[in-house]
């Protein structure tokens, strides 16, 4: 495969989510998810004492549809407050079409995780802001990062540097507000249900060569599954 710094980039975000998931928690094989390991398509869920579920979902179309894309989520535990972590990019040979990073509200949106991820964000001054669709509004921070045509090398270093940083941060400090609340089930049901009315999810896993039953199927049980 030709060479290409941004997948390459990208692609060591890949192994350090996986890393540090292998040293904070334990690999889980969820029911249901045997389906949606496929040549070209990964899916790997974790849990720990830390946080309750975390998820990586990368689909390699490099060879086939010149396009690669991974979506990672951390739930804390329902007897926890603080945000889910989500990050999401699609990337081709030469550019990233797609990042979108943010500590999301799970129950309390004054959250001190979610103040220093606003203050980490605001040192990104090529952060592109762009207009969100409801559903999005509903449960992204203000400080999401949303960006596109990232093609520049140092701006690809800042991608993985603020992954970086906010991945570890989030890894030593979720679990610093365990068993301060009852139940936050709602809250993260309501984050789920609101990804799923995103359009554009199905759209380009699609694109990528996915079956379009398959994909249904991911995004409602695996890609986003509320607790039942």
């Amino acid at each position: 495969m030709s060479n290409s710094i941004v997948w390459d980039k990208l692609i060591e975000i890949q192994h350090l989510l996986e890393e540090k998931f292998n040293e904070t928690g334990r690999e889980i094989q969820e029911p249901g998810m045997d389906r949606f390991n496929q040549p070209g398509w990964v899916n790997r869920v974790w849990t720990s004492n830390s946080y309750r579920r975390a998820h990586v979902d990368v689909v390699d179309a490099r060879q086939t549809r010149g396009l690669w894309m991974m979506h990672c989520c951390i739930f804390p535990h329902t007897h926890n407050p603080a945000p889910i972590f989500g990050l999401d990019v699609v990337a081709g040979k030469n550019k990233i079409t797609g990042f979108f990073h943010d500590f999301s509200a799970a129950g309390d949106q004054f959250h001190p995780m979610m103040d220093w991820f606003g203050h980490e964000v605001g040192k990104l001054e090529w952060r592109k802001e762009r207009e969100l669709p409801d559903w999005a509004k509903r449960i992204f921070s203000t400080n999401m990062i949303a960006a596109g045509n990232v093609q520049k090398e140092d701006e690809l270093d800042q991608i993985f540097e603020i992954s970086r940083t906010t991945l570890v941060h989030y890894l030593q400090t979720v679990g610093e507000t365990n068993n301060t609340v009852l139940d936050t089930t709602s809250y993260q049901n309501y984050y789920c249900d609101n990804q799923k009315q995103n359009p554009h999810t199905p759209r380009v896993m699609t694109s990528l060569g996915l079956n379009e039953e398959d994909v249904k199927i991911f995004i409602q049980d695996c890609l986003f599954p509320e607790i039942q």
